[in-house]
Formats: structure tokens, C-alpha cells, sequence
């Protein structure tokens, strides 16, 4: 654990590279969405079913919203569109560092996500995947190490079956939540949430004390205080 007063300083001045690096040594799920909860931002989870790929798998950056869409063959809108995955393409190669490729809006009957992609993803210094759908590709997906959330692996194909059809945009998945383009995810093996930018360096200072609090309640039952005196104390349980 590094010093707590010098975390909580330098919360509000760190850049992406340091606020991620930090969130994802020091804080967790469980701790963010109890922040949340206290703001009255109790709908950030998205849905339980999106899983890292591998459990020691854990993400941070902004979100890079994709939306997609299901179609039959190529006849889009009254139109024959020859591009199997609609505007995939340019979404990936839009992304950046930091970024974070978020995905919704298809069924589950095909796999929104592979290897070729976590390829390009690594290679512009992107913090990893979370999608609605599956995965395949996915011993290659695992080899390269992108950390990837998605519902399971299942091989079917999009190209026939799915479109990009929107970047960048307001995205919402089947449980509601919506995640708006520069948000905060944050995702490791109890789930994902979406922290809104706005109140971003709140929830993240907050979730910091928080965990300071939790250490020292830890340290206090280890000690032999019952339950009840340590919530009675410190509050937090």
C-alpha cells in the first residue's frame, strides 16, 4: 500500500497513465460501486454475465463506446452495404492510449470480438476490451494478454450477422446502464463498471479513503474487536 496522504494529494493533478496505473494496484470493484452507492450512483454495474477471460485479468481507461448492431447478410436500411463488419474498422483504428473498447447492442448469437483485433489494440496502446457478446480467437486473445471482458467464447462469426454501426457515442446495455465516450472503466474479476467523468476524481479519492478505513478494520477484527464494535467505530463493514 502506498502512502496514504501522498495518494490522496495527488488524486486531483495525476495524468490517465498514473490515476489508471494506481486504480488498478490499489482499488477494486467492491469498493468503487460502495462509493457510488453513496452518490447515488447505483447503476454502474454492467450486466453480471460480462467476465474477464482470465481471472487475474483487470482494466482501466476511458471508454471507447462502439455500438453494434444485429442484420442478416448485407442489406442494411434498404441498402446493400458490402462491408461485413459496418464501421469496425475505422472504430479501431480511431482508438488510442488509455482507451478502453466498449461494445453493446447485438444478441447473443455471435462473437463481437477476436484476435485480429486485440492485435491492432495492443499495437495503439489500448487498455482492453469489454463486450456484450463473445469472444473468439481465443487461446490468441489470452496469448497476447489484452485484458478482455466479455460474455464467454463462442466462435460464430459477426460478418454476416453483426454491424458497427456507431463510434463514439452514448451506449446503453440490457441492464440500463449507460456509458457515455471518456468515461472511466474499471473491471476485474467481480465485474465492470462505468464511472462517470464527471464525478470521476470523487469516486476515486473516496474509494481511496475507503480502502484506508477497511485496512484498519481489518486490522482491528484480526485484533479481536467483534463485528459490531468495528462497525459501530469505524462505519464500515
Amino acid at each position: 500500500m502506498l502512502d496514504k496522504k501522498d495518494i490522496l494529494d495527488k488524486i486531483e493533478t495525476m495524468n490517465d497513465d498514473e490515476l489508471f496505473d494506481i486504480m488498478k494496484k490499489e482499488l477494486y470493484t467492491g469498493v468503487l460501486t460502495d462509493v457510488m452507492d453513496t452518490m447515488d450512483l447505483r447503476h454502474q454495474f454492467l450486466p453480471a454475465y460480462i467476465k474477464p477471460l482470465n481471472r487475474d485479468m483487470m482494466v482501466a481507461g476511458r471508454a471507447f463506446t462502439v455500438q453494434e448492431a444485429d442484420v442478416t447478410g448485407t442489406r442494411i436500411c434498404a441498402e446493400d452495404r458490402e462491408k461485413p463488419f459496418g464501421i469496425m474498422f475505422e472504430a479501431l483504428d480511431s482508438m488510442k492510449k488509455n482507451d478502453v473498447y466498449i461494445c453493446t447492442g447485438s444478441s447473443p448469437r455471435y462473437a463481437c470480438f477476436g484476435g485480429l483485433m486485440s492485435t491492432r489494440m495492443i499495437k495503439l496502446g489500448v487498455a482492453g476490451a469489454v463486450v456484450s457478446g463473445y469472444t473468439r480467437d481465443t487461446k490468441e486473445v489470452l496469448s497476447l494478454g489484452l485484458p478482455t471482458f466479455t460474455r464467454g467464447c463462442y466462435a460464430q462469426d459477426q460478418g454476416m450477422r453483426g454491424r458497427v454501426i456507431d463510434y463514439n457515442c452514448p451506449i446503453e446495455f440490457d441492464n440500463g446502464v449507460l456509458v457515455n465516450p471518456e468515461d472511466i472503466i474499471f473491471g476485474d474479476i467481480d465485474g465492470v463498471l462505468a464511472i462517470p467523468k464527471k464525478h470521476e476524481r470523487e469516486i476515486v479519492r473516496k474509494a481511496f479513503e475507503k480502502v484506508y478505513g477497511e485496512n484498519e478494520v481489518r486490522i482491528a477484527i484480526e485484533n479481536g474487536m467483534s463485528v459490531v464494535e468495528a462497525f459501530e467505530k469505524y462505519g464500515i463493514m
